[in-house]
């Protein structure tokens, strides 16, 4: 992590503290980071900055999204932006000091070290075990998030990112870190995953719940090809939740509120937080920069229905003439992290490479999307059909790097494999961190 851009300000600026005197108030913007985990009450507050800093739009607020999607194009969308650092992403000629990864890598490593220091004083909740246990559990959900994407956009071979697994308070001393082995890291976000499902409630309002964990355990191992493990996850949110696929493909996005779909959301309203997808996707009608992603008409060409409302989910963009996706058009709406069709999906593509049928048969649960979107159901399925159906209902989500390198296809013509397809470890990382390699091809 950039040791020089981490704060532990960052950690406590939203704690509010209750005291018989206000003489035992420390100053609000140089509060000591011994003080801010004396008491429950902080570490409450100090998971919920986490949430707030996970959700900003340099990372999982949308930024993190544009990346994925912009490294994996093949074709499917049209950067016209004037930003250098997306455009750099695009073409995949990525320069170490590209400011959308290094943000991107010092959020989430500024997550990382916030769920640490939960997680190493979660003994100072002592009034309520359950709710001891959420604490820890959302920590975990948090930590394991930003771990599995950090890994899966940065690694290279057995070059994984650095595990920091104890928070850090006192930047005086030598902080500098290794990377860990691939495999030690996504190993770390299942047990973090595990744990999590183990210790959270199974709803828990807007916040990270067990099925929250579950279904991201379910896209870890789908990820990983742990079939098996994805399917029976998968299965689970899907029949235990009490969540359900919204009754239109429209409505299940551009929430002021999370929906009957929605499995985890960041927050975003009118005083705080950042929607990035609204910033790149939308028009300035509805809060963006007036369409700098636009739909190509391969993207268009994918679908065999015209019926299919996703096949015409879209509109102009006032500025440009672009096709704007209409994912992404209300300006304080929530940012999706993780929708139930995604576990069907899931759930599809495991039976399918597992020759099983736990909970429904690969067809069924293509056809149940299929159905909602309006589209005629089909009559067989094949795995190729699956990840197609992926690309129809994922879109603009985050996903077309990961399936691409998942599933071995080319992007843009460059192998799945090559290092043109990993993200270079930031340029402010390699000046502060002399135990750091960078990647390979930069």
């Amino acid at each position: 992590m950039n040791l020089n851009k981490i704060l532990i300000i960052a950690l406590i600026a939203a704690i509010g503290f209750s005291c018989e005197s206000r003489l035992e108030l420390e100053p609000a913007q140089s509060i000591s980071g011994d003080f801010a985990t004396t008491s429950e009450s902080n570490i409450q507050n100090i998971l919920i900055g986490t949430y707030d800093e996970a959700g900003q739009g340099a990372s999982h607020g949308g930024s993190l999204q544009v990346i994925s999607d912009l490294l994996g194009n093949d074709d499917q969308v049209t950067w016209g932006g004037t930003f250098l650092s997306p455009a750099e992403i695009v073409n995949k000629t990525i320069l170490p000091d590209n400011g959308f990864v290094s943000s991107f890598w010092d959020n989430a490593y500024e997550v990382i070290n916030q769920a640490n220091i939960v997680i190493d004083n979660i003994d100072v909740v002592e009034s309520d075990v359950e709710k001891k246990n959420r604490i820890e559990g959302e920590a975990r959900f948090l930590r394991a998030l930003n771990y599995f994407d950090l890994n899966r956009h940065f690694s290279s071979g057995d070059m994984g990112v650095p595990l920091r697994l104890t928070g850090i308070l006192d930047y005086s001393g030598d902080l500098s870190k290794a990377r860990d082995n691939t495999s030690a890291v996504y190993q770390q976000v299942v047990s973090d995953l595990e744990a999590a499902i183990q210790l959270m409630p199974d709803d828990n309002g807007f916040y990270a719940d067990k099925y929250s964990a579950t279904a991201l355990l379910a896209r870890v191992q789908l990820y990983l090809g742990n079939y098996a493990a994805a399917r029976d996850a998968a299965n689970d949110v899907i029949e235990n939740s009490d969540h359900s696929l919204s009754s239109s493909f429209a409505a299940a996005f551009n929430h002021d509120a999370d929906n009957e779909e929605d499995l985890f959301t960041f927050q975003v309203t009118s005083q705080t937080g950042t929607n990035s997808l609204i910033t790149y996707y939308a028009s300035e009608q509805n809060g963006g920069r007036g369409g700098d992603i636009t739909v190509n008409d391969e993207y268009v060409a994918l679908f065999d229905d015209p019926n299919d409302e996703r096949a015409s989910f879209f509109y102009e963009s006032p500025q440009n003439g672009g096709r704007l996706t209409s994912k992404f058009s209300n300006q304080f709406g929530n940012v999706p992290i993780i929708r139930l069709a995604e576990m069907h999906l899931i759930r599809a593509e495991a039976n399918q490479q597992e020759g099983t049928s736990n909970g429904a048969t690969p067809l069924e649960d293509i056809n149940a999307l299929r159905a909602r979107s309006g589209a005629a159901a089909l009559s067989s399925i094949t795995l190729g059909d699956i990840h197609t159906e992926r690309e129809r209902e994922l879109a603009f989500e985050g996903f077309f790097i990961h399936d691409a390198k998942r599933i071995g296809a080319t992007v843009d013509g460059i192998p799945f494999d090559s290092p043109q397809l990993v993200l270079p470890i930031p340029q402010g990382e390699l000046d502060t961190n002399p135990s750091m390699v960078q990647n390979p091809n930069y």
